[in-house]
């Protein structure tokens, strides 16, 4: 699908009939960036099928590609050919910029540390205000030389292979921090024991890690998640490896026939999918919603009495879902609570309060909360232009209201691009002939 150009403001027309829809979304950001970082480490060749093409997947490959490695994206095949170089770095000196990619810039300084030379990652504006320093700290321990004027990019590496040993790494800020140290692991000189400080969010990303390292033939003892051994390993390089649909992207679709009526199913994603944001369907099952496997993708229908529950609901474990439910939620017949998010404030922006001031633009009541929010049931949503932050997923989520309540528009629609180009394409898919 070819994307036109986004114009700076899009109004949402509202659908007039419920929906029966059938959509495909991009391959996982997740599973495409750390089979990047994988493949990359592997000895040989390895193609990626139904990768993400995005920003995000973007500044990833072109980071190891300023790197050295060999990558070649080919986004009309939805493939990426990379040639491993068995756990070396091609090139000494590197300046590698990711844009607000976050799982890329804890990925890639993991990454840097097996190097022989001098590196620096930087970022945009925002990504220089996001937190690396427990991730840093971690390397530090196990003997890396890495600084930090701020604890978030820029970030310098003076590398000369990682030593190894044991690291305390903290948990509660992002799993992306263990999650990187994980994937970098086996090319350290000696065995690697990771201790995890305090309460782990986003733990399903944990699993989704070592699950792409198993893929590539690489096993890590655990002691459930706080404590991980990784042995000095090969990546073995995969000839063709599938990477399924993005759970997160799914959420959207999941979530469009609980506002608008309908049905949507999700085709290239089930419910044994790997990834955490997969349990999404659980919630809107808690509203009322009905969720059927189909066909081997996943249908979430409206409930049989056309009537949403409002939930209390922790979502720690998948807070990329929390503004698909913060749009579900003033459609429903009693509060929702938002639990558990307090990560999500460190994001493309601070996600929770950016979810209150939007809603309250509509005209839906909500409390905010250290680690969340309350939304209120609305009769009626006023008419305003939503403001997205630069964040893809206020723009996504927001835009769903629209497909009920007239006068919705999104400011700077473009910012989808970060993992979803064709987000609004598809959306508009969705609205029946």
């Amino acid at each position: 699908m070819t994307t036109e150009p986004l114009p700076p403001q899009l109004a949402i027309r509202p659908v007039t009939q419920p929906l029966n829809a059938v959509v495909r979304v991009p391959g996982s950001k997740s599973l495409t960036n750390r089979a990047l970082i994988v493949a990359a480490l592997a000895d040989g060749s390895t193609r990626l099928r139904d990768a993400l093409f995005s920003d995000d997947s973007r500044y990833c490959a072109e980071a190891l590609t300023v790197l050295g490695f060999a990558v070649r994206r080919d986004a009309d095949a939805q493939t990426v050919d990379l040639v491993g170089q068995g756990g070396r770095l091609p090139a000494s000196r590197a300046e590698l910029f990711i844009g607000n990619a976050g799982t890329a810039a804890r990925f890639l300084t993991a990454l840097l540390t097996l190097g022989r030379g001098e590196y620096v990652l930087d970022g945009n504006t925002r990504m220089r205000e996001r937190p690396l320093a427990d991730l840093l700290s971690a390397l530090t321990q196990l003997g890396a030389t890495v600084a930090s004027d701020t604890g978030c990019p820029p970030v310098r590496v003076i590398a000369n292979g990682l030593p190894g040993g044991c690291a305390t790494v903290g948990g509660e800020v992002s799993s992306q921090f263990l999650s990187g140290l994980l994937l970098s692991a086996p090319y350290a000189r000696s065995p690697v024991e990771l201790v995890v400080s305090g309460v782990l969010n986003s733990a399903p990303y944990v699993d989704l890690t070592l699950g792409v390292m198993a893929d590539f033939g690489v096993t890590v003892e655990r002691e459930g998640y706080a404590r991980f051994h990784v042995m000095p390993q090969h990546y073995v390089a995969h000839p063709e490896y599938v990477i399924e649909g993005d759970a997160s992207a799914a959420s959207y679709f999941f979530a469009a026939p609980a506002i608008a009526g309908g049905t949507v199913r999700v085709a290239n994603l089930s419910r044994a999918a790997r990834q955490g944001d997969v349990a999404f369907v659980d919630v809107l099952a808690q509203m009322g919603c009905r969720v059927a496997e189909v066909n081997g993708g996943l249908a979430v229908s409206a409930p049989a009495d056309s009537s949403l529950r409002g939930v209390d609901v922790d979502l720690r474990h998948i807070p990329d879902t929390a503004q698909t439910l913060a749009a579900v939620a003033p459609f429903a017949a009693s509060p929702t609570r938002l639990r558990g998010i307090a990560s999500a404030r460190r994001k493309e922006t601070d996600r929770v309060t950016a979810m209150c001031v939007e809603l309250q633009r509509l005209g839906v009541a909500v409390e905010e909360h250290t680690d969340g929010l309350t939304i209120y049931p609305a009769q009626r949503f006023g008419p305003a232009v939503i403001q997205t932050y630069d964040d893809h997923r206020m723009a996504m989520a927001f835009a769903l209201i629209g497909l009920r309540a007239p006068g919705i528009v999104i400011d700077n629609p473009a910012c989808v691009s970060k993992t979803f180009p064709d987000y609004f394409a598809v959306l508009e898919s969705l609205r029946p002939a």
